[in-house]
């Protein structure tokens, strides 16, 4: 018996209504008509969709204005951020007649929502220019420009709205791909592998010429510890994790002069923690025995390195991933201390594992970095912060993930520049370079996910899983897309890789 002509449409239909049944704050989306009124005045909206309208840019472009009646023209929407700050990111907008100007794109419900969500007083707002809302812009000379979606909308909510549950968060905007992304998709994997690995070598010499410059100024040693330290710190609390290095490896307030027991631990956490101003100033009543204990042996020394804590304002921690908080790490990076051959240890891994596969020199230095059993403080096992309730699970201060980054970033290229120091040893240079090649790949990150889709589109190639790939694009991303903006503007990459030297 064939299927009845509607069948599929039905099913799809009945779908989506289920889908939207599941979140009753939604549910009246789902018998809205085919009246563009349907949507009543109070009626919710999932703020997810009015990121796909302005995403996809389902406008009537040549009608768009601010609240105050300026003319709008969108050159590029900017990037969805699925992370703290902005929404989206990198966005060319022209009001008026005045030029084109590149910043980013906050949406919100409501024009209130800028002043409730305290994005005036937040830092990482301060590249907004365009405040898109859903419906009654209000102008305000306090805030960025601002612009309504409803009035512009290019069809009808009834529509508009099967599309944006199901198909708009898995498509990808023609706005998106790059202009070298056609080449690179025709030009096959192998020369594409090819372009990410000599990408990825460029990258590896720059972070070991940058660890040899600091070597010059404090030694290997000091090199090694301060790279570690800024990579424990990650993207937002680098530097500030680079300052505690500075002032933790000044003579006098080396934590790992005083002793390499265990029991040494807890003073250096302490005084780290003091140092980066993440301790409170006064204990608090009923605080957790872990924090009394660091304050109790942070309180004699406070005074004396007062001139060296760092103030908070250094600090970003919206959006960081509660077990990447600086506590933590700097939970961890105290359990280091306790060692200060750490730089020497570093190079017996390397020397050590040379008969091993490159996945168990990577099992191995995991197990280097993280504290011993002795070492392990068990609170923070069990907390995100030193005032954060117990979870339910453990977590570990340092997993695999974790030391890829450390190994891509700091261990391997400072490797690779000691191998070529006073004495050279071409055989570690050797070693180095096939740990940085067969390295497993790293978790995924917004970066990696938005190149993808830069240099390929919806298409990406099959390529290795590899660290080295990933570093690649990150390298592609730095030399030219970070420059080139969202239009490609003057970016050289796009006419190299159709001149015929990537082809098959």
């Amino acid at each position: 018996m064939p299927l009845p002509e509607t069948f599929y449409a039905t099913a799809r239909e009945a779908h989506r209504r289920e889908r939207l049944g599941a979140f009753s704050a939604f549910a009246a989306f789902a018998s809205l008509a085919d009246d563009p009124a349907a949507l009543r005045d109070g009626d919710p909206i999932p703020e997810r969709w009015i990121q796909q309208v302005w995403r996809h840019q389902r406008l009537r472009q040549d009608e768009l204005r601010l609240a105050d009646g300026t003319a709008l023209r969108v050159w590029h929407p900017g990037f969805w951020n699925r992370e703290a700050g902005p929404d989206f990111q990198g966005a060319v907008i022209q009001f008026g007649d005045a030029p084109p100007r590149t910043g980013d794109v906050e949406l919100d419900l409501v024009t209130a929502g800028w002043r409730h969500h305290g994005h005036a007083r937040n830092p990482t707002y301060t590249g907004v220019i365009l405040h898109v809302v859903w419906d009654e812009a209000d102008v305000d000379r306090a805030r960025p420009p601002v612009m309504a979606l409803k009035p512009y909308l290019d069809a009808p909510w009834a529509e508009l709205t099967p599309w944006l549950d199901l198909e708009a968060p898995r498509t990808l905007p023609d706005n998106v791909p790059g202009q070298c992304s056609g080449p690179l998709r025709s030009a096959g994997v192998g020369r594409v592998t090819e372009l990410l690995r000599q990408a990825a070598r460029v990258r590896l010499e720059a972070k070991a010429a940058e660890l040899a410059a600091r070597a010059r100024q404090r030694g290997w040693n000091g090199a090694v510890w301060e790279g570690l330290l800024g990579a424990l710190g990650y993207k937002n609390n680098a530097w500030p994790f680079r300052r505690l290095a500075w002032v933790a490896m000044e003579p006098g307030v080396d934590p790992a002069a005083e002793s390499i027991s265990p029991a040494a631990a807890l003073p250096i956490e302490a005084r780290l923690l003091g140092l980066a101003g993440l301790l409170p100033v006064d204990l608090p009543r009923g605080a957790d025995p872990h924090l009394r204990s660091l304050w109790d042996c942070w309180w004699r020394e406070r005074e004396a390195l007062a001139e060296q804590i760092l103030p908070s304002t250094m600090w970003r921690l919206s959006g960081t991933r509660p077990a990447n908080r600086p506590e933590r790490r700097l939970a961890l990076a105290a359990r280091w201390l306790l060692r200060p051959t750490l730089a020497a240890d570093l190079e017996a891994w390397l020397t050590q594992t040379a008969g091993l596969t490159t996945g168990r020199a990577a099992q191995q230095l995991l197990e280097l970095l993280s504290p011993a059993e002795a070492e392990h403080v068990p609170f923070w096992s069990n907390h995100w912060t030193l005032r954060s309730p117990a979870l339910a699970e453990p977590h570990v201060l340092l997993g695999a993930p974790r030391v890829t980054d450390l190994a891509m970033n700091v261990i391997l290229p400072w490797l690779w520049a000691r191998s070529a120091a006073a004495s050279p040893r071409p055989e570690l240079r050797a070693l180095v370079e096939q740990r940085w090649t067969e390295w497993p790949g790293g978790e995924d990150n917004a970066v990696l996910r938005l190149t993808r889709q830069r240099l390929f589109g919806n298409t990406p190639p099959r390529l290795p899983r590899r660290a080295e790939i990933q570093q690649g694009m990150l390298q592609i991303t730095r030399d030219f897309c970070q420059n080139a903006g969202a239009l490609c503007t003057a970016c050289r990459l796009p006419s190299l890789v159709s001149s015929g030297s990537l082809e098959r």
